[in-house]
């Protein structure tokens, strides 16, 4: 069943997407013939979605970036403070780029690709939070 679409400017929206590219991350892992690679970029982007529907929801503007160090420091312009946990997503930003090509970096190990997941969703947890509190205040 498809979540139900918000337009662009909607943070809900970007939370739908955060949700899909994590849902990716997940069934791509299991899914034969796919590289871990490949999930984690899919873990990186449900970070960064979930990102930008915070800053969003904050009306906060935000660069079209994959750079989650970045979009962690407009968080912390826009007076939110960030927990040591969602500051880990900056690790994601690796994902984004240097895993994706062939011979840019070593292979992602399960290990590697577990944490990246967990990060995601724990982003994901914590955007739709603080979504969810932004809308009712």
């Amino acid at each position: 069943m498809n979540a139900p679409r918000f337009p662009p400017d909607d943070p809900r929206e970007w939370l739908n997407r955060a949700q899909s590219s994590l849902l990716k991350a997940q069934v791509s892992a299991m899914t034969p013939g796919i590289y871990l690679e490949d999930a984690c970029f899919d873990a990186q982007q449900a970070a960064e979605k979930a990102l930008k529907a915070v800053l969003l929801s904050r009306q906060a503007r935000f660069p079209y970036t994959h750079d989650l160090v970045q979009l962690l420091a407009h968080l912390e312009e826009s007076g939110l403070a960030l927990s040591s946990e969602i500051r880990r997503a900056a690790i994601l930003s690796d994902y984004a780029v240097a895993t994706r090509y062939p011979s840019l970096s070593e292979p992602v190990t399960t290990d590697e690709y577990e944490e990246a997941l967990r990060i995601a969703e724990h982003v994901l947890a914590w955007a739709r939070t603080v979504v969810q509190k932004d809308e009712t205040t």
